[in-house]
């Protein structure tokens, strides 16, 4: 029994020992089955880590980006608001501002329908319903036509609106001026745009309408007082020259009389004051049509030398109270008949030379005249012209100063000097007119030089034979005291082809041996000897070439030339077609053989006087006349009116005519006239007739001209130009004016 319990026991120990192995090697078994699991766990776990991660970082980009798409959403949203406000605003804004301005705005679409229209062009044309949006462009024009809110004058409706329709459809519109129903002007202004759409404005012009009418009516009162204040200057310049010419012309002919020292002193001042008075009244005359605007250039053909020539002689009388010396130097490669307004290159000459003689105590004024080697347009000339003195001088921070109006160099040297300073200014004026340019160089002490440069037609039907004629003369003696003068003679005869010697004085052409020269020029004022003097030096030892006397007052030595041996004289300042002339003369009579000559002279006796009929209403200025030209063999006339001057026209048949423009019951221009038509009918040759004028407005000269006039002279009268007239046109056969009458000799 216990073996069989130990047995039993034994048993159940191994039977438990083998399970105990069995669930040993299971265990074991398990852990290493789950050491495997947990090892593919664990693999397994790391790989869906990773893949956690990857997930989480991309989820995290979707997320992000989701945030960024929702912003921008958002402001993407804003922007979209605020411009839409902005937008709102703005138009709201443009819309105030449309309904703001007194203007009318309206748009038509491509139909022409009205889309919309402010205020003010509803307002425009009486604020009719039918002016509302949808409302077609025509049916306006038929409305507005209609309801008489359009003055359409005369016209018919359907004939407006048919005009104002084909004026829509055109590509440029132009502008329409419309006048409405209560008087106000409406100006339409349309443009089409590109899709179409039609804007229009309408501009409220009423009161620029009124203003035009206001400035038009301004203007015509202004132009009317233009007229009268010109119509005054020209009567009053008349009124005050008519006495000053018979005070200056009186004051002239007395300094001729037997005067004391101090009532010369007196005539001298009033002749002097006199004559400023005139330049001022001709200033400010000028200066007025300047500042008008009203100064016109009216150009001819004129001989520009000729011109220089007779402003020296006019300004004279006052050189030679100081002895100062006025000169011409004209190029001899220069033609001399240029297109111009002759009057005004006479007045810019007058002023520069006679500022030039004003502020020149003593020594010289030469009128420079050159060619500027430019080149010039074809059939133009451009000339330099300069006015040189040896006067005062100008202040070198003075000469831009001189130009301008009211302007004179103020100093102790200049102070006596006299003027209303519109001179130079005037000068600039005309200038600049003629498109030319003005200058001045000046040395304070030792003088100025006054330059003008202009561009100027030349006349093509100028005869320039007579300037370099031939002449059977080889050589020439000159004797001058002033070199200039001897300079100009020289290269003038030189182009002759002369060969030529100048002297100073007489004691220095008397030193060369006689008989040497051909021709011989001697100036008359020189020192020790005058040229009368050495004329009848150089007869006295047998010199018997011509003589020629060169002098500023050829009638004074008339009387003694011929009896010293002078064969002729010539006036200063020398014009070079008068020299050339008179060379050429001599050097025909010395060709000429003395069989052909007259055997005797024509006696004196058996020539008639020059007959001279003068149209003068004034007594006073007849009186001056007849004083001027009393030392003159001339038959003179006298009608007090232009009737009076025709009949005696008739009457006497007269050789020269002077013609005095204001006088009454028919004036200067329309007695000219009547004889201009005389003349053409008879058949009879044209007499000469040179107007003599107070007035000085533009457009007299050639009025004056235009009535048949041939010579132009304004008062106060000058002597030496009414004398030169006269003996210029005296004919050939009357007795020469200025030979000494028998009455004048006793």
């Amino acid at each position: 029994m216990a073996e069989e319990a130990t047995h039993a026991l034994a048993e159940l120990l191994a039977k438990e020992r083998r399970a105990r192995l069995a669930a040993e090697r299971l265990l074991d078994q398990k852990q290493r089955e789950l050491f495997t699991a947990n090892k593919k766990l664990a693999a397994h776990a790391r790989v869906l880590s990773d893949e956690i991660i990857v997930k989480r970082a991309e989820a995290k980009s979707l997320v992000h980006e989701a945030e960024g798409l929702k912003g921008e959403n958002t402001q993407v949203r804003e922007d979209l608001k605020r411009a839409n406000h902005q937008v709102v605003q703005a138009e709201r804004r443009l819309w105030e501002a449309l309904e703001t301005i007194q203007d009318g705005f309206g748009v038509f679409n491509a139909k022409n329908q009205l889309v919309i229209a402010n205020q003010a062009y509803i307002q425009m044309f009486d604020g009719i319903e039918a002016l509302k949006p949808g409302t077609k462009y025509q049916d306006i024009l038929r409305l507005f036509a209609d309801e008489g809110l359009i003055d359409i004058g005369m016209d018919d409706p359907e004939d407006w609106v048919a005009r104002m329709l084909k004026r829509w459809e055109q590509e440029a519109i132009e502008p329409e001026i419309i006048k409405l129903w209560n008087g106000s002007f409406i100006k339409l202004i349309d443009r089409r745009a590109r899709d179409g759409d039609m804007v229009s404005l309408a501009l409220n012009i009423t009161e620029t309408i009124r203003y035009e009418e206001q400035l038009k009516e301004e203007r015509t009162r202004a132009d009317a007082a233009n007229r009268a204040k010109s119509a005054f200057l020209a009567n009053m310049s008349h009124e005050i020259r008519t006495p000053m010419n018979g005070v200056v012309g009186m004051a002239d002919l007395l300094c001729d009389t037997a005067l004391s020292e101090e009532q010369r002193l007196y005539v001298e001042t009033i002749k002097s004051s006199g004559e400023n008075l005139l330049v001022i009244i001709n200033d400010v005359l000028d200066y007025s049509k300047i500042e008008a605007q009203k100064l016109n250039l009216h150009p001819i053909s004129f001989d520009l030398e000729r011109s220089i020539h007779e402003v020296l002689l006019l300004l004279k009388p006052s050189a030679q109270e100081k002895s100062v010396d006025l000169m011409v130097d004209f190029d001899m490669f220069l033609p001399t008949q240029f297109i111009a307004d002759p009057s005004r290159m006479r007045q810019i000459l007058t002023n520069l030379v006679g500022n030039a003689v004003k502020f020149t105590p003593k020594g010289h004024v030469l009128v420079r005249v050159t060619g500027i080697a430019e080149l010039a347009p074809e059939g133009f000339q451009d000339l330099r012209i300069t006015v040189e003195d040896s006067g005062i001088g100008i202040p070198a921070d003075m000469v831009d100063h001189i130009f301008g109006e009211f302007n004179q160099v103020e100093g102790e040297r200049n102070r006596k000097f006299e003027g209303t300073g519109l001179g130079l200014a005037i000068t600039k004026q005309l200038v600049d007119l003629m498109g030319g340019e003005i200058w001045v160089d000046s040395i304070e002490g030792e003088g100025s030089s006054f330059g003008i440069k202009l561009s100027l037609p030349v006349d093509e039907a100028q005869d320039c034979d007579t300037l370099h004629p031939i002449t059977p003369f080889r050589t020439a003696m000159i004797v001058d005291d002033q070199q200039i003068n001897r300079l100009i003679l020289e290269k003038q005869l030189s182009m002759m082809g002369l060969t030529v010697s100048a002297w100073r004085n007489a004691t220095e052409a008397l030193a060369t041996a006689p008989g040497q020269y051909d021709l011989i020029l001697t100036d008359f004022k020189m020192p020790e000897m005058d040229g009368l003097n050495l004329a009848k030096a150089l007869r006295a030892r047998g010199e018997t070439a011509p003589v020629l006397l060169l002098t500023s007052s050829p009638s004074e030595h008339s009387t003694h030339a011929k009896e010293c041996g002078v064969t002729s004289i010539l006036q200063k300042p020398l014009l070079r077609r008068e020299l050339y002339r008179r060379i050429a003369e001599l050097g025909e009579a010395m060709e000429t053989p003395r069989a052909a000559e007259p055997s005797t002279p024509k006696p004196l006796g058996t020539q008639r006087l020059m007959r001279v009929l003068a149209a003068e209403d004034n007594r006073t200025n007849q009186l001056v006349f007849r004083k001027m030209v009393q030392h003159l063999s001339i038959d003179l006339t006298f009608a007090k009116n232009g009737r009076e001057a025709v009949d005696l026209f008739q009457q006497t048949q007269p050789d020269f005519i002077f013609m005095d423009i204001s006088m009454p019951e028919m004036d200067g221009k329309e007695a000219s006239r009547a004889i201009r038509a005389l003349e053409e009918t008879a058949g009879t040759t044209r007499v000469p007739i040179c107007a003599l004028t107070a007035h000085a407005m533009a457009g007299d000269e050639d009025e004056i001209l235009a009535a048949g006039i041939d010579h132009y002279l304004t008062k106060p009268l000058r002597k030496a130009l009414i004398c030169g007239m006269i003996s210029s046109n005296a004919p050939n056969t009357t007795i020469p004016p200025d030979t000494v009458s028998a009455a004048d000799t006793a």
